[in-house]
Parts: structure tokens; C-alpha cells; sequence
């Protein structure tokens, strides 16, 4: 029996080419929506956090990609992007913890932005 062959991998030519970029762009406008939904004494703490990471997973792809003068500068922007999409993810927990959103909600943002780490993680690794 012949093995499944991966498909094939599109070229990256600019950040906007990566999925991970193109799927954190999708989810800003879904954290911006739930952040003005919090609780006003929430607007200046987890509101605020919150549309701050999500708007640095993008921002960190981009500006690494400008810069990438050698793969490890490159993941290094990377690993800053994962950084913020697990933050970001803690964030949506703390806010479902607090009963801010409804579970159904959260998960489907949750599980979203996992997809997003999944895909700097694997983007880390490959990048030589």
C-alpha cells in the first residue's frame, strides 16, 4: 500500500502568506467584540489584555518576518507570537472562569487560537 503524500505547502512571499497570520487577523474581530462585552470594571484589566494579545500574535509574525535577517531572528518573533496566543488563551479561560462568556463561546475561541500556537509551533520548527 502506497503512503499519503502531505500536501503540498504553498510559498511564503510575505507574512500575509502565513496561516497562522491569516487566522489570528480572522479572530481580531471576535476577542474585540467579547472585550467590549466584559464588565466596565473589566475594560482597563482583562478587556484591555486581552485586545492587547490579540492584536500582537499578527503584529509579531509581521514584524519578524521584516526583519528575519536569519531563521533564529525570525522564530524569535515567533516564539514572541506564541507567547501572546497562549496568554491570549488564559485570558478567554480567566473570563469563562468569572462567567464573562458562556462556554460555548470561549471553547470555540479557545480551540481557535490552540490551532494558532499549533501552527507557530510547527512554523518554528520548519523555518531554516
Amino acid at each position: 500500500m502506497g503512503q499519503a503524500l502531505a500536501p503540498p505547502q504553498k510559498a511564503i512571499h510575505s507574512y500575509e502568506d502565513i496561516e497562522a497570520f491569516q487566522r489570528a487577523m480572522t479572530l481580531l474581530k471576535p476577542i474585540h467584540e467579547l472585550a467590549l462585552s466584559l464588565p466596565d470594571y473589566e475594560r482597563f484589566d482583562l478587556a484591555s489584555q486581552m485586545r492587547r494579545a490579540c492584536k500582537s500574535i499578527p503584529a509579531n509574525i509581521a514584524e519578524g518576518y521584516g526583519k528575519k535577517r536569519s531563521a533564529k531572528d525570525f522564530r524569535s518573533y515567533l516564539a514572541n507570537a506564541l507567547g501572546s496566543t497562549n496568554e491570549l488563551l488564559v485570558h478567554l479561560q480567566i473570563a469563562q472562569s468569572l462567567g464573562y462568556i458562556k462556554v460555548e463561546e470561549s471553547e470555540t475561541l479557545i480551540d481557535d487560537y490552540r490551532i494558532v500556537g499549533k501552527q507557530l509551533t510547527r512554523l518554528m520548527e520548519r523555518w531554516r
